[in-house]
């Protein structure tokens, strides 16, 4: 099961899934929106039952002025980019409560350590994420709930091409500075992901795992 807000590519993405033989459920919603969420969320365990892993993914760029950006703005840009994680464990914490057994992963980014100058409040909401992990990785825990963060660094999605679109000069610049000569492909990122849903991580919790290829390691 997934949800989007688009869901012309939503429906477009479940129809290639379905096609390569997964038993998919899409529903529209408003991550940043909790009645949203919950409707979506209790369509997806009337069609496969109570959840039991959870990855929080949206997510859009941030590159406001800190002196002009609104208050609309910067609740429009928290609600999708921090919020929306607590509003998916909100609906889904009381069905791992009961079955004792749940993991959530949150998708973060290296800009919770280190970011770009013009990138506002882009790296403030990553580090919220790895914030709200650790508290529901303690809070949780208790409950047979895992709760972990991936931290990717430069990945071939769509948000990262769209600003190399915004910005040409940027990949040539962030292509020199990968010690592993490239970037990362979304499905490198996604076997971090399902190993931490997996039982195979039955004792990671709270923690924040950084698949940059090195990038964090360098000095300049």
């Amino acid at each position: 099961s997934f949800c989007d807000i688009n869901v012309e590519k939503a429906e477009a993405y479940a129809k290639d899934l379905t096609a390569k033989g997964f038993s998919v459920f899409f529903h529209q919603a408003d991550v940043g929106n909790f009645e949203s969420i919950k409707t979506a969320h209790a369509a997806m365990v009337k069609h496969f039952g109570p959840v039991n892993g959870v990855v929080n993914n949206a997510g859009v760029n941030a590159n406001y002025d800190p002196a002009e950006m609104t208050n609309e703005e910067w609740e429009r840009f928290f609600n999708v980019d921090l919020k929306s994680v607590w509003h998916t464990a909100k609906a889904c914490l009381p069905d791992m409560r009961k079955a004792k057994k749940g993991s959530i992963v949150n998708i973060a980014s290296i800009h919770a350590r280190m970011t770009y100058q013009g990138y506002f409040p882009y790296g403030a909401a990553k580090s919220g994420i790895i914030g709200l992990t650790r508290s529901l990785g303690l809070d949780e825990g208790i409950n047979g709930i895992r709760t972990n963060a991936v931290s990717p660094g430069y990945t071939l999605t769509p948000l990262l091409e769209s600003w190399f679109v915004m910005e040409p000069t940027k990949r040539k610049e962030s292509m020199a500075v990968q010690p592993l000569g490239r970037m990362a492909q979304p499905s490198e990122i996604a076997k971090v992901v399902t190993f931490l849903l997996s039982d195979d991580s039955s004792f990671v919790n709270g923690a924040d795992w950084i698949v940059d290829g090195g990038l964090s390691a360098r000095f300049a």
